[in-house]
């Protein structure tokens, strides 16, 4: 099995952080690739944060509520 590294996406040119408003999946769930993994609000508008493999999901590292920096480590799937 692979481990596949989840990380906060920068959708816009300006967009430095977002904040994980609700996880759409819990850990050990399985997701699809492109499956919606989690809301996130950035730059005032919220986005999807999808599933870049298919696979379980093992971890999940950022709590709801929490702001990161575009590129964190924000969850970790383990490939099937």
């Amino acid at each position: 099995m692979a481990r596949v590294e989840v990380l906060l996406p920068q959708w816009g040119m300006g967009m430095s952080e977002g904040t994980i408003s609700q996880w759409l999946k819990a850990v050990g769930d399985h997701v699809e690739e492109d499956e919606a993994l989690a809301d996130v609000e950035a730059e005032k508008v919220e986005e999807v944060l999808e599933s870049p493999a298919t696979g379980t999901l093992t971890e999940i590292l950022v709590q709801e509520g929490d702001t990161v920096e575009v590129r964190t480590l924000v969850a970790v799937i383990e490939e099937d």
